[in-house]
């Protein structure tokens, strides 16, 4: 890598920091969701799945945004710890569909949901493997990531807390 590694990661330090409070805030938030609905929740498992992988979303953007803060740590350290955190939720998340299967009476709903996550977690993926690999972009891989992730995360925190209701 050409550029500076302190200097490589240190432009994105304001970045991580606020991914790191934001991610933190909305976890307190679906926690509070998932506690003013439990019982509704509980008795249907693809809801509490969907609330388990909603706090695993936002956990991995905090722990991502806490590993990049350490200071001057290398690129290609970080984008390995990037596939490990990431690849670890993107295993949990694949087990977990293929465990509960095709909701067949909500098909089209499962597959987009199923889409979704798929949108969310790859981008994560492809940037720690450019991170560890060299290259410089991975950041804004992993930045695509987060915002992706942070939009499927609200949207499953709608459905825990309003639509659930319907």
């Amino acid at each position: 890598m050409d550029v500076d590694t302190a200097s490589f990661i240190e432009g994105w330090h304001d970045f991580f920091v606020a991914e790191a409070g934001a991610s933190a805030a909305l976890a307190g938030l679906v926690f509070v969701a998932v506690s003013i609905n439990v019982a509704n929740i509980v008795h249907e498992p693809r809801l509490a799945t969907r609330a388990g992988v909603t706090v695993t979303l936002l956990l991995n953007i905090l722990l991502i945004s806490t590993v990049a803060l350490i200071s001057q740590i290398d690129p290609r350290i970080l984008g390995g710890l990037v596939l490990v955190i990431s690849g670890s939720l993107w295993i949990f998340v694949v087990a977990t569909a293929m465990r509960q299967g095709v909701d067949r009476e909500r098909k089209a709903q499962w597959v987009f949901h199923a889409g979704l996550l798929q949108v969310a977690l790859l981008p994560l993926l492809i940037g720690g493997v450019i991170l560890a690999t060299g290259g410089e972009t991975g950041l804004i891989w992993v930045a695509a990531g987060f915002v992706l992730s942070f939009c499927v995360a609200v949207l499953n925190a709608w459905v825990l807390l309003i639509e659930i209701l319907r």
